[in-house]
């Protein structure tokens, strides 16, 4: 029961939630059921069938509606008299800006990426409201406090990268099934029914003097009067068997690995397969329709069930068949979609494949959905104690009682017969560069590297920035808004061309750029430290963005990260960032040394966790 303090601290308070998920829809219900009277949520995603087992608000008829509308009316149902106003958008949009950030008392997260966490922090930050933080992925979670001046923010301690592997391995020596997802999904998949100018390593075909360079360029486009049939046996015949062939004769490659089988569709699959089940012809789902389904059409019905090869080479050719014969509209636009079920039939058949060729053990599709799309399955549970936990803090923070704060961790085994683990929160840690605007260093070649990377892969992709400008010394070199003219717009057009060295302003070794984004409030200054060479497979990008200042180690205490496999990307390096070894307690206390061990998945429901190890930093922390 809360006390009047609490009470006149929650009714009077503003809140804005992001996120109406599993962590977001037990969250509206906790504080509408707790007395908050003034809630606002933004979320742009719609209803999906796979979130109905968690997110208890939505029922089936509401699929495809929005998940922060949904939620207010199912909540006005039982608080009919409290105010609830929905966004049905982008957190990043523009309107979002501080000062509508500064109309909250505090602000509440539940959301799915790093990216959008990041800017919410940065808005929280330029705002000065407190942001509450949150995360679940199977039977663990999180809850931390960010006050600015008093806590570290969101971004004082660096998030692990996501998986990742070098492109070489994913297309020529896989050794793992996750290396084959993602040589479906980001390549085989892309190739056929994304963008159809792309081009990868796909198109190798053998040397051979009676191949034609015009047949090595239209290996994957489809004649007006091919038969879809045979048009799914010369793609599995190219990417299984005459793919593998070229890569078996560079024999240096193959001295220390096992090497991989050429496989043909005439070794596996019968002649014809129009007799065999005839489904494409008769199937009654209508163009467009994403629930059409390979495995339905061939009888398969257990998702769970490992398929040998020649089940697999089946589902491959029947799923392409089926996106050329029933959603031929969307050929050229498609990218992979883990709640697209004929997309999984086919990424999971052409990973079975391809791993029966290289020897690697076959998965089910149950086990290959859940690789391919980064999926931790989600427990209800935790996600209502996180909810719960959520509101704790935030009274908290209403009271402004910050000797209260605490993160809390909650465990999937007990841990001195606890099951949740609260630790103080820490200062703000000065080597961040967002809210103690430390430099940033950046290695890089400035004579072969373009405005446009720094801007494409730095600047967006690492710090985040939505509308960057950036500056060297007192010149411009880029802008992006709504109020450049045509020839302001020209000019940076221009610079995105440009070698780093050969701008007007040149940006050379010993250059610092101030990077700003306007709408974040954020500036940071970067430190250019031209590199000439780097390593093709740890450094692909030939880029190296740091900045975090490691504190001195001692006791032989090391920071230590780890990553779950299956969050898998294969356009970045797999270097881990470093993660300062020494943390500054809130307390009055002297400062302690710690181990913090993270790791970083993510859930099919909300939430991108990252799971500090809470009986290491409970040993010298108080409990509550």
């Amino acid at each position: 029961m809360a006390t009047q303090e609490q009470q006149s601290a929650i009714k009077g308070a503003k809140v804005l939630m992001v996120g109406a998920g599993g962590i977001g829809c037990e969250l509206l219900k906790t504080l509408a059921l707790s007395g908050f009277e003034d809630i606002h949520i933004i979320d742009m995603d719609t209803i999906e069938v796979s979130n109905l087992n968690r997110q208890f608000l939505f029922r089936r008829s509401h699929v495809g509606q929005s998940k922060a509308k949904v939620a207010r009316d199912a909540v006005l149902r039982f608080r009919p008299h409290i105010n609830i106003s929905s966004y049905h958008a982008n957190v990043k949009n523009p309107e979002f800006d501080a000062d509508f950030f500064k109309q909250f008392d505090v602000v509440l997260n539940g959301l799915d990426n790093l990216d959008a966490r990041r800017h919410v922090n940065r808005l929280c930050l330029a705002a000065d409201i407190p942001l509450v933080e949150s995360g679940t992925t199977g039977f663990l979670g999180q809850v931390t406090v960010h006050v600015k001046g008093k806590t570290e923010c969101y971004e004082c301690q660096t998030k692990p990268a996501p998986k990742t592997y070098p492109v070489c391995t994913i297309t020529s020596t896989p050794t793992k099934f996750v290396h084959c997802i993602v040589w479906a999904k980001e390549l085989l998949f892309a190739k056929l029914f994304g963008d159809k100018n792309q081009d990868n390593d796909l198109n190798v075909r053998p040397n051979n003097a009676a191949s034609s360079s015009k047949e090595r360029e239209d290996v994957f486009e489809r004649a007006e009067d091919e038969d879809i049939e045979q048009y799914g046996r010369k793609i599995y015949d190219h990417v299984f068997g005459s793919n593998i062939e070229a890569a078996l004769a560079n024999e240096e490659t193959w001295k220390n690995r096992r090497r991989p089988r050429p496989i043909y569709s005439k070794d596996i699959l019968p002649e014809s397969l129009t007799q065999q089940n005839g489904i494409t012809q008769n199937c009654s789902v209508t163009d467009g329709d994403s629930m059409v389904s390979a495995m339905s059409s061939l009888g398969l019905k257990n998702p769970q069930e490992l398929w040998g090869l020649t089940q697999n080479s089946l589902l491959f050719i029947e799923a392409l068949k089926l996106f050329f014969a029933k959603r031929k509209k969307e050929i050229g636009h498609l990218t992979f979609d883990k709640d697209d079920q004929l997309a999984v039939e086919f990424v999971t058949a052409a990973a079975n494949i391809r791993a029966e060729s290289f020897g690697i053990p076959l998965h089910s599709l149950f086990e290959a959905k859940g690789i391919a799309g980064n999926i931790v399955h989600a427990v209800a549970t935790t996600n209502a104690i996180i909810a719960g936990l959520i509101v704790i803090e935030a009274i908290k923070v209403l009271k402004k009682d910050a000797n209260k704060y605490r993160m809390t961790y909650c465990l999937e085994h007990p841990s001195r017969k606890m099951l949740l683990m609260p630790v103080e929160p820490f200062e703000p840690n000065p080597a961040c560069y967002v809210c103690s605007k430390t430099p940033l260093v950046l290695e890089i070649n400035t004579q072969k590297s373009k405005l446009r990377d720094l801007v494409d892969r730095i600047v967006k992709a690492k710090l985040g920035m939505n509308l960057p400008l950036i500056m060297h010394g007192a010149s411009l070199l880029y802008e992006v808004g709504d109020d450049l003219d045509d020839i302001m717009v020209a000019n940076y057009n221009a610079n995105l061309e440009k070698y780093l060295s050969e701008l007007p302003s040149p940006v050379v070794n010993g250059s610092i750029l101030t990077v700003e984004d306007l709408q974040q409030e954020l500036s940071c200054k970067i430190n250019v430290k031209h590199r000439e060479e780097f390593d093709e497979e740890k450094e692909p990008e030939e880029m190296v963005l740091s900045g975090w200042t490691q504190s001195p180690a001692t006791n032989g205490d090391n920071a230590s990260t780890s990553n779950n496999e299956n969050a898998i990307d294969v356009t970045e390096s797999s270097s881990v960032a470093e993660i300062p070894t020494k943390k500054r307690r809130l307390s009055e206390f002297q400062p302690e040394n710690h181990k913090k061990e993270i790791e970083k998945v993510e859930s099919e429901d909300d939430d991108l966790m990252e799971i500090e190890n809470p009986m290491v930093m409970s040993k010298k922390k108080k409990r509550v």
